[in-house]
């Protein structure tokens, strides 16, 4: 894909995305491990709300 900025600009911004604090390396999203995660979190305080009506009646 060509730029539309100018030759100096694009240079500084090749130098700017070539420093360290922009070159972290991240695992890939895994969206089963999210839709995982919100039915854990969903049941779990489900189950703690019911455990606390129960103590409390």
């Amino acid at each position: 894909m060509t730029s539309r900025l100018n030759p100096e600009d694009q240079k500084h911004v090749e130098e700017y995305l070539q420093l360290s604090q922009h070159r972290v390396e991240r695992r890939p999203f895994r969206p089963w491990m999210l839709l995982v995660l919100v039915v854990a979190v969903t049941v779990g305080l489900g189950l703690l709300s019911r455990l606390i009506s129960y103590l409390t009646l």
